[in-house]
């Protein structure tokens, strides 16, 4: 097992080093309605835009769309279009499963820390 660690050399009135690929990562993850997308997909095999809309209601269909685009370059979801009906699909790639502990683990401290 790795050990990571996520901060060295914390002294008063100096900068912080921070692993960067955690930090990048984490600012991914934590970008707003990418962690909620993540996790509707990750407790479906595959959604439709309309449905992952419904889903995350609160996102507008624009930003949705943005968000989408974002997690399909980083390689974390597929996106799968039909010719007839112009329906779309999107689902996990294998990377993005990977995330599933990291969701389950997420849902699990929510469950037990409630903020």
């Amino acid at each position: 097992m790795t050990t990571h660690v996520f901060a060295t050399n914390v002294v008063a009135d100096e900068p912080c080093q921070i692993c960067p690929r955690f930090e990048r990562t984490f600012e991914f993850l934590g970008k707003k309605w990418n962690g909620l997308i993540l996790s509707v997909l990750c407790e479906n095999e595959a959604l439709r835009f309309k449905d992952l809309a419904k889903a995350i209601s609160r996102c507008s269909d624009r930003v949705l769309v943005e968000r989408l685009k974002e997690l399909e370059s980083a390689g974390l979801i597929d996106r799968f279009s039909e010719s007839e009906g112009h329906q779309v699909t999107y689902k996990l790639t294998e990377k993005g499963k990977a995330l599933l502990p990291v969701m389950d683990a997420v849902h699990d401290w929510a469950d037990q820390w409630e903020l």
